[in-house]
């Protein structure tokens, strides 16, 4: 265990990781109508960093990590920073939280590079409640 808590004093063994603030999606709870401005590319962690993070956190007892957005998916070679966190001995699960449009493309690579869980958010398969909510057609039918 780690020896962090939350103010409840449960322990606090995972760690998540939002891995870019882009999406494919405009959900009406997430995204103002206008949209927002993009982070440039310098101003994100770089995989590296990202690791370098992770393998700090794993030396103070974390053993999970959780992958979120945005999308995760939109970011490229995300197999290859799932790779990188499943090389690190002490983390035990790597997961991720995805609104599932692009799932079906990455999931087998992802497998392979180490993902363990995934968590679809999905808002309704209803197809126009689907478009109200995410303005997309996106899995939509």
């Amino acid at each position: 265990m780690t020896g962090l808590s939350d103010s409840f004093q449960r322990p606090i063994n995972y760690l998540r990781i939002s891995v870019t603030d882009r999406c494919n999606l405009r959900c009406v709870y997430c995204m103002p109508v206008s949209g927002v401005c993009p982070l440039a590319h310098e101003d994100i962690l770089r995989y590296e960093e990202i690791n370098t993070v992770a393998r700090a956190a794993a030396e103070m007892g974390i053993d999970k990590i959780r992958l979120t957005g945005g999308e995760p998916l939109v970011r490229a070679g995300l197999p290859d920073l799932v790779a990188m966190l499943a090389d690190i001995g002490t983390i035990n699960d790597i997961s991720l939280t995805t609104n599932g449009t692009m799932l079906a493309k990455h999931a087998a690579e992802l497998k392979k590079a180490g993902l363990n869980r995934v968590n679809v958010s999905l808002d309704s398969l209803e197809p126009e409640k689907f478009q109200a909510i995410t303005r997309s057609d996106a899995g939509a039918g």
